[in-house]
């Protein structure tokens, strides 16, 4: 089957933490014999800091941020037999939506990917008029970057015909162990990038252990922290492209998961850095969110925190063998139960579900 998937960026992770999200998931569909084309536009310098070139499993198609190279890619989804937007593009959102649902087959699946459900939902309750809110009678369906059952429920209740989280995973290939490099050493280390609803989670969890540990070395990579005031044992290390990923997960004693305050509240959301930082047998720190137990096991496969003090405790008793039986027990578990290649087992069955459902009402 074809599809034709409308996207923030699947070539670059500046400013798009999703990046290796869709590269796991649709690497794997086209492992199982999907014909996939990604739209991505050309906006926020994405283009000037691209990760990777253009992979064979993929037709990559990166149009200009301009509305007649819009309705250019958009007459396309014509083409497919699943037509995906996913959230977040950054330009153009409304129209790529609307647009799907005009140029999309009538026997076409049509699906809202949400990378940030929990945020979606927040805004679609203070606006009636919500483009997503909207399109929902539609739709075929919604998947979302995670999120569980109150999720599932919320995107239901406002009229999705079905919600279902597809969540972040592991791609061994990409994401494993690698020797250590002496430019991201430290005792814990956090990459994300600046934005207005992690910043003060990052402040309570990364910022304030580190003032209350002088004696140990912190590191902060991700855009947009050059002007934020931190710790002089704070290092900051800029944008961190994808291929460095490894190499900053494996170095430090410990790496820092925090999650944005929406993901926080309503829980059952693990980043991609989570299953990142677990495939290169890195020792997690978390913040606590309602699920966790369900990807990885407190205590024994990730450490999680309450609070910043939670944090400067467990950083003042790691060792550096309890972090490395950490980092290998996470390791093992994602391997076993949360690669992309079995979440594109899941994602495979449900458009097939779609599509027999499509013809038997056709």
């Amino acid at each position: 089957m074809k599809i034709a998937f409308y996207g923030s960026s699947l070539l670059s992770s500046y400013w798009n933490g999703a990046a290796t999200y869709y590269r796991g998931i649709l690497s794997a569909l086209a492992s199982r014999g999907y014909d996939i084309t990604f739209y991505e536009p050309d906006a926020f310098d994405r283009q000037k800091h691209r990760d990777i070139e253009p992979p064979s499993w993929v037709r990559s198609v990166v149009y200009d941020a301009d509305e007649t190279s819009l309705r250019r890619v958009l007459a396309e989804a014509a083409d497919a037999d699943i037509v995906v937007k996913a959230n977040g593009v950054g330009v153009f959102d409304k129209e790529l939506l609307e647009g799907i649902l005009t140029h999309a087959r009538a026997d076409a699946i049509k699906l809202y990917w949400d990378v940030d459900a929990a945020a979606t939902l927040d805004e679609m309750r203070h606006d009636a008029d919500h483009p997503v809110r909207r399109a929902l009678p539609h739709l075929d369906m919604v998947l979302t970057y995670g999120g569980g059952p109150p999720v599932i429920e919320d995107y239901e209740a406002f009229g999705a015909a079905r919600c279902v989280p597809i969540y972040n995973a592991l791609d061994p290939a990409t994401h494993h162990p690698v020797p250590p490099e002496p430019a991201f050493a430290c005792d814990l280390a956090f990459l994300a990038n600046r934005l207005p609803d992690r910043e003060a989670r990052v402040e309570e969890f990364f910022l304030a252990p580190a003032a209350a540990l002088p004696d140990r070395r912190f590191l902060i990579g991700g855009n947009g922290w050059h002007d934020k005031g931190m710790p002089a044992n704070v290092r900051d290390v800029g944008h961190v492209g994808t291929g460095q990923h490894n190499a900053f997960n494996c170095t430090p004693r410990a790496v820092l998961n925090v999650a944005r305050d929406s993901m926080a509240r309503i829980g059952y959301s693990p980043a991609t850095r989570v299953f990142e930082a677990a495939g290169a047998a890195a020792c997690l720190i978390t913040d606590a969110w309602e699920g966790i137990e369900l990807f990885l096991k407190p205590d024994e496969e990730v450490l999680v925190a309450r609070d910043g003090k939670d944090v400067a405790e467990h950083l003042a008793t790691l060792t550096e063998e309890r972090a490395q039986a950490i980092g290998q027990a996470a390791l093992a578990r994602v391997l076993n139960e949360h690669t992309y290649e079995l979440r594109a087992v899941e994602v495979d069955r449900v458009l097939r579900a779609a599509r027999a459902r499509a013809q038997e009402v056709a």
